[in-house]
């Protein structure tokens, strides 16, 4: 403790921190990185594998139910309508006022000023020409020089017949192999007409597992995109990797059977010398210097919330929302086609992943929640097969309501998946309470979140019958209504008035402008009028919110001085989980004062 007094927090986490590998895996992106790094490497969780043939669809993504039905249209425009009320524009089949022509020169006109209505300047990206991947190995030395000499060797010869020349070029395509594995941003850019399939080992909150897609090959997918991501990106080879530890910062949707499966995927496959689990939630407040806050994490597929009371989680306050950043983008698209603004090309972001990688940088360029009629000249581009890539500038209109979403998530036409196989719930080996204190006959299931004994569930595997008694979470409620409930659900009035002014936004979407007065506006006035509360306040965050829960795992890794919580590898493999072991990893959820009195001075 003398020496975390002295030395300077920066030297701590360089000194400390470089054997420390930090891993936040989500469901559209993994952060991953040193502790001593500023921001981690920010890579989409996917991976392309090759085919022998062309596929029928390039995206394996279990079976998608993407079709909006006729009751979830009819919310759809409902939602929609109460929206603009509040935001002071048309309504969905109203004609907006004034001329439109008239209105996209003035747009136009503002965006050869510098100024472009809707544009986002936090957000700085330049257009660089695109590029499909290239989908070959690179050749080697030695086989560009075979090739040569086979080249000079026939050039010196004599031929009877000039056709049987052998041409450099031709030989270097017949060499070249196909890539058996694709992973990150490359994987999303594959050309349609390749043969290539398209994975996710991760969706919606949870491991992708269906009888589509087994868990040993979502393990396999894992294993391969993460060992990847440490060679190519952290330069950490298998034969270094017992020198170092792994700190899982992993989401509260979770389960305990997948927690232990990362587990072994980090400590068997990866190698790791050690590895601790840590909520994200409770890596979010260390990230940013706090010991009491509500945690709302917007994820790209999921919105999770938690409230964390003097550096503690508490477990009935755990909600999951069943929406995110990528229904943001998918109700963008919706709009401008209902409006006619869109292009006529063949967008379809669930089985185009270049179209899904276009909407959410439209997303997050353009849309912002503020009164008025929000439009904006955009860029386009269009992928078609066997046909270049191609640019549209066209205009994007109500860009304000897709963010409102959030509050009012039947705007969202929910995807449907799949449930797991039955089998996969059939583990009675709890890694976060005392199992074998439990009678596991009165157990219908092992499969709650972080904290088993909280009401609630997994919301794409709700309807599955083995949560036939499980009381369902509230899983369809807007983003407002989650965290007033999230907070009185304490039950204290003293920590609810802290919790209310201690509101922390985490993730992408905690980006978007004006999302901020909007959460504090609507909050308020979601509180019961018989609450004695008055006061909504959203604490700005001290980093960037996409990565603050990966900071807060590398500073909760870097002072963990004692290291109680940490499973050394050869522990794991030999033993697991086992009575009188005392590494239960509730216990690494909960800040020693020595830490949080660190972190606050």
């Amino acid at each position: 403790m003398d020496y975390l007094k002295s030395a300077l927090p920066s030297q701590i986490m360089s000194e400390r921190g470089s054997n420390l590998v930090v891993i936040n895996p989500g469901s559209a992106n993994i952060r991953i990185g040193l502790a001593s790094q500023d921001t981690p490497f920010n890579i989409p969780h996917c991976i392309a594998h090759h085919t022998k043939q062309v596929p029928k669809r390039n995206v394996q993504d279990q079976m998608l139910n993407s079709q909006v039905t006729t009751a979830q249209h009819m919310e759809r425009e409902k939602a929609y309508d109460v929206i603009a009320s509040l935001l002071k524009i048309p309504f969905l089949d109203e004609e907006p006022s004034g001329n439109i022509p008239l209105l996209i020169n003035s747009i136009v006109l503002n965006a050869q000023m510098g100024r472009v209505d809707g544009y986002n300047p936090h957000i700085i990206r330049k257009d660089l020409p695109f590029s499909w991947t290239n989908v070959y190995e690179e050749v080697t030395g030695s086989s560009s020089q075979s090739a040569l000499e086979i080249s000079n060797k026939d050039e010196t010869s004599e031929s009877l017949d000039p056709k049987e020349g052998i041409d450099l070029k031709e030989i270097g395509v017949s060499n070249r192999k196909l890539r058996k594995f694709i992973c990150g941003e490359e994987a999303l850019r594959i050309a349609p007409t390749e043969p290539y399939c398209l994975c996710r080992p991760i969706r919606r909150g949870h491991l992708n597992i269906s009888q589509h897609y087994p868990m040993q090959q979502v393990r396999e997918d894992l294993r391969a995109i993460w060992d990847w991501i440490l060679i190519e990106k952290l330069h950490i080879p298998r034969n270094e990797r017992n020198m170092y530890s792994a700190i899982l910062v992993m989401p509260e949707t979770f389960d305990n059977r997948e927690i232990k499966e990362i587990l072994s995927l980090v400590l068997r496959e990866l190698c790791f010398g050690s590895a601790v689990v840590h909520q994200e939630g409770l890596a979010a407040v260390f990230g940013n210097g706090l010991s009491t806050a509500c945690v709302v994490n917007i994820g790209a597929q999921v919105t999770s919330l938690i409230c964390i009371e003097d550096g503690g989680a508490l477990p009935s306050t755990a909600k999951t929302l069943t929406f995110g950043g990528e229904d943001i983008s998918r109700s963008l698209l919706w709009m401008q086609r209902h409006h006619q603004t869109w292009p006529q090309i063949r967008t379809d972001m669930l089985t185009k992943p270049i179209d899904l990688l276009m909407l959410n940088q439209l997303k997050e360029s353009y849309c912002e929640i503020r009164e008025g009629q929000l439009d904006a000249v955009g860029v386009v581009h269009s992928y078609e097969d066997k046909v270049p890539p191609g640019s549209h500038r066209t205009r994007l209109t109500a860009l304000n309501v897709p963010p409102m979403g959030l509050f009012y998530p039947t705007l969202f036409a929910p995807d449907v998946y799949p449930p797991p196989p039955r089998t996969w719930f059939k583990d009675y080996e709890d890694m976060l309470e005392d199992t074998w204190h439990i009678d596991f006959a009165r157990r219908p299931d092992m499969s709650d979140t972080f904290y088993p004994n909280v009401n609630g569930g997994l919301p794409m595997w709700e309807s599955y019958p083995v949560f036939s008694t499980k009381p369902k979470k509230e899983e369809n409620i807007g983003l407002a209504d989650a965290i007033t409930n999230c907070i009185l659900s304490t039950g204290r009035i003293d920590i609810q008035r802290k919790l209310f002014c201690s509101i922390q936004l985490v993730g992408g979407v905690a980006l978007t402008n004006g999302l901020v007065a909007a959460v504090e506006e609507r909050v308020l006035h979601a509180i019961p009028p018989n609450e004695a509360i008055d006061t909504v306040e959203v604490i700005q965050s001290r980093t960037n919110p996409t990565f603050v829960s990966w900071k807060g795992g590398a500073i909760l890794g870097v002072l963990d001085l004692g290291r109680d919580s940490w499973i050394n590898r050869e522990d794991w493999i030999h033993n697991g989980v086992h009575i009188g072991s005392n590494r239960k990893y509730k216990d690494s959820y909960y800040l020693q004062a020595q830490a949080m009195c660190y972190m606050n001075s």
